[in-house]
């Protein structure tokens, strides 16, 4: 590999040369120069950062040779940068720390570490092929060099761009319900202290409402702790929506909450609020903790964070290949522990890392920032290659010997999330949603050929029987992840959490928190879980083409295709009767091995028969879809189109009733899909210039007309739409299948799935801490030469206690894979 050289004579003549390739950023440029788009190089690495003067790409050094014969630029602005590390800590007006919210700074989570840095940079004009320097400054320097390397400098770069971008957990939405807020002249003033719930004797976590300014404590947690609801059961009563927290308010502002917004908001003209009840708000000081700081204090307490964390162990750090860490960018724990356990299969292994040069030297169309398989094979490589996990005797000497700080994954989080309304942002996330996401994305790339998501790809069969005809029909439909409920009831300790409970309830009526009392959670088989899933359900409100009418009917599933890695879900976020979204807190036994073989589809039995294919459809009664109401059940966390479905099903009866639907269904396949009232034909204009997009990335023009014509004309959606129809008009019939032994016609498994036996062993496992997927942390534990290895964002160490069991997705592996 060629060193620079400062021979100034031929360095400026081979500048003179390229002078004409050399361009200038303008407003809409991105540059980037914070990092390789090839690799996690970056100008603090040992050989600096090359950024092209004329696509302002920025490469290491292994990948700006490779740019060059590809593109013929040959003029870079070289970037070295020696950090410096200054002790530094936010503290509010008194001397304190300030609060960090959960899963941002607190410890074995986010980068915890206090100091900032102060940065010694080099600057220089760097020609290749032989990599001519010219230190910078240079007075003589061309006119367009000297603005290129002047804007480029002075410019944001793309990462600070999408930094600068503000996330929920930093900044509060001013509430729609402020400026017009009603208050009541009824005479009452609040003292500013001595406050107390009007219906209980809490005298802490009180809340006054700003309409009526009554004070209620706010809502009870899931330890006990806590309000009494009171708050809440006022605005229920009364829907007055907004509320301050007594206790919170200063000069500057308090902690507003609103009901119906069901979020953290801004009281804009607060101070006038307060005003009306005789608060001077210029003369309040803050009392209580906020809610950021409660937030932190109540799930630290939640001793699952330990357990998964294994605090209380002495973990021995992990480095070299495949032991490299990924730091938290901001509530991507989520994304960290999908992307480290996805990469030991070897499927991505093989082409993503292994098969990243090839990657590399295709001439792509996009920039590489933009180009998924680029970020996919950039991130494989910084995981598995071991340059970024150095043990610190490996470490070049100088000022940060102690820790290795990983990768950064910017660029892969950037795109994997451009556009969508969730991953998109700064937001936890549930991990199960996105590895769905990712693997979608890596379809539409893969579509031309075999793709890595095929090692989870795989099918059931759904038999459904009319109880009236006693006629069946069979479907099936593809996955790539198990989702299993979990029966609570089934629990093994009921015994021991009965009298928890009663320890608990001694507790409270003592004055005492609940969280003195030693947590004992249910503890329930995995075998449980699968006789949940292998039993028959009723379906109560089922149209037979047999009978021409509603009847009753059981529905059953059964696997047709075992793929080489099951991923497994388990259910345990769910919504309690307040309609909150909340975590089911139980211990599952998940085995070490696993053997689902029994749930392998028949087929057709011989003597059965078909329910009649029926084109008539049923009259449909007119019903009015009540926005309103579809509108507050997505207020508590459902999807549009989940939440449409039940007010149509329950023909807008009431929310409770729709609830009472969506409790029901909400894990049906269709859930959250487009939804269009049956019987009913929507003519949808279908634009000529979206067709021939979809038809660029391989679909026919029938699949693309069809897929937009189901979706309103939107392309994303159509694509969608696409592959959850894969099978649609292909299908082989059930009679072309070849009867086995025992005479049934067993179903025909797609060509994308793999099968074999269903015999398994546990391979890895995601775990969340917190008390829903809006919140709290990710890590995870892979078995990697039969010891179980803890990935805690940047942070990787031998496990002493995996705590399998409480887990919320398992990887496991066919058994002679």
């Amino acid at each position: 590999m060629s060193k620079a050289t400062t021979d100034l004579p031929a360095a400026l003549l081979a500048l003179e040369q390229n002078l004409p390739n050399v361009r200038v950023p303008g407003a809409h440029d991105k540059i980037y120069k914070d990092e390789c788009v090839y690799s996690f190089d970056s100008p603090e690495s040992e050989t600096g950062l090359y950024i092209c003067l004329n696509t302002f790409l920025g490469f290491g050094r292994q990948h700006v040779e490779k740019h060059y014969a590809k593109t013929e630029n040959a003029v870079y602005l070289h970037l070295k940068r020696t950090k410096k590390p200054i002790a530094q800590s936010k503290h509010d007006i008194e001397g304190n720390q300030l609060p960090k919210r959960l899963a941002i700074g607190l410890e074995g989570g986010f980068d915890t570490r206090e100091p900032k840095f102060e940065y010694d940079e080099v600057w220089s004009i760097v020609v290749l092929p032989d990599f001519l320097s010219i230190p910078l400054p240079y007075e003589l320097l061309p006119t367009k060099i000297a603005t290129a390397v002047s804007a480029i400098q002075t410019f944001d770069s793309a990462r600070k761009l999408e930094e600068m971008t503000p996330w929920d957990g930093e900044q509060r939405l001013a509430s729609r319900y402020a400026y017009e807020l009603m208050q009541l002249e009824n005479g009452v003033r609040i003292a500013p202290a001595g406050w107390k719930c009007e219906n209980c004797d809490l005298t802490a976590n009180l809340w006054m409402n700003l309409t009526d300014g009554r004070v209620f404590c706010g809502r009870k947690n899931f330890d006990g702790s806590g309000g009494n609801n009171h708050a809440i059961d006022h605005y229920n009563a009364t829907k007055y929506p907004l509320a301050v927290k007594l206790g919170t308010i200063t000069p500057t502002g308090g902690d507003v909450y609103s009901y119906p917004e069901d979020d953290m908001v801004l009281d804009p003209l607060l101070a006038d609020h307060l005003a009306h009840f005789g608060v001077n708000i210029q003369q309040m000081e803050k009392t209580e903790k906020n809610m950021a700081e409660m937030e932190v204090d109540l799930n630290q307490k939640y001793d699952e964070w330990s357990l998964i964390q294994e605090s209380d162990s002495k973990l021995v750090p992990l480095y070299g290949p495949g032991f490299t860490g990924m730091i938290n960018l901001g509530n991507s724990c989520y994304m960290n522990s999908v992307m480290q356990v996805l990469f030991i299969l070897p499927d991505f292994k093989n082409k993503y890392f292994l098969g990243a040069e090839n990657i590399f030297s295709k001439k792509l169309s996009i920039r590489p920032p933009d180009d998924f398989t680029t970020q996919m094979a950039k991130l494989a490589v910084g995981l598995w290659s071991g340059s970024y996990s150095k043990s610190p005797p490996e470490l070049s000497k100088g000022l940060e010997t102690s820790s290795v700080e990983g990768i950064r994954p910017y660029m892969f989080k950037s795109l994997v999330g451009k556009d969508h309304p969730e991953f998109g942002t700064k937001r936890q996330q549930d991990a199960e949603e996105f590895f769905r996401h990712l693997m979608t994305m890596i379809e539409r790339c893969d579509r031309s050929g075999p793709s890595a998501t095929d090692a989870f790809q795989y099918k059931v069969e759904e038999r459904t029987q009319c109880g009236q005809s006693g006629k069946v029909r069979y479907t099936t439909r593809g996955d790539c992840v198990w989702s299993v409920m979990i029966p609570t009831e089934a629990a093994m300790n009921k015994h021991e959490l009965a009298a928890y409970e009663e320890r608990k309830k001694t507790a409270l009526a003592k004055g005492e928190k609940a969280d003195s009392v030693d947590l004992v959670r249910p503890v329930i088989s995995f075998n449980s879980c699968i006789q949940n899933f292998a039993s028959v359900e009723d379906i109560d409100d089922f149209y037979s083409s047999a009978v021409r009418g509603k009847t009753r009917a059981t529905k059953s599933t059964r696997f047709v295709t075992f793929p080489d890695y099951l991923l497994i879900q388990l259910k345990k976020f769910t919504v309690g009767p307040d309609w909150v979204p909340k975590k089911l807190d139980v211990s599952v036994d998940m085995p070490l091995t696993l053997d689902i073989g029994f749930l392998r589809a028949y087929g057709r039995k011989p003597d059965e028969e078909l329910l009649p294919e029926d084109d008539e459809v049923p009259p449909t009664p007119v019903v009015r879809i009540d926005e309103s109401m579809v509108q507050q059940l997505m207020e508590a966390g459902f999807s549009k189109e989940g939440c449409q479905r039940a007010v149509f099903h329950t023909a807008s009866s009431g929310v409770e009733t729709a609830m009472n639907w969506i409790m029901e269904h909400m894990l049906d396949e269709d859930f959250n899909t487009p939804f269009q009232i049956p019987g009913a034909k929507k003519e949808v204009q279908v634009s000529e210039e979206n067709i021939e997009n979809i038809m660029t990335m391989g679909f026919t023009r029938e699949q693309s007309i069809r897929a937009l014509e189901n979706t309103d004309n939107d392309i994303t959606r159509a694509i969608d739409w696409i592959f959850s129809h894969a099978d649609d008009d292909v299908e082989p019939a059930p009679a072309a299948a070849v009867p086995n032994a025992n005479g049934n016609k067993p179903p025909v498994p797609d060509h994308n799935c793999r099968d074999g036996p269903g015999a398994y062993r546990l391979r890895a496992f995601i775990s969340h801490m917190g008390t829903s997927t809006a919140c709290g942390h990710y890590v995870c534990h892979i078995l990697k030469d039969d010891k179980w290895v803890i990935y805690n964002d940047e942070k990787v160490a031998l496990s002493e206690k995996p705590p399998k069991d409480l887990g919320y997705l398992y990887l496991y592996e066919r058994v002679g894979n």
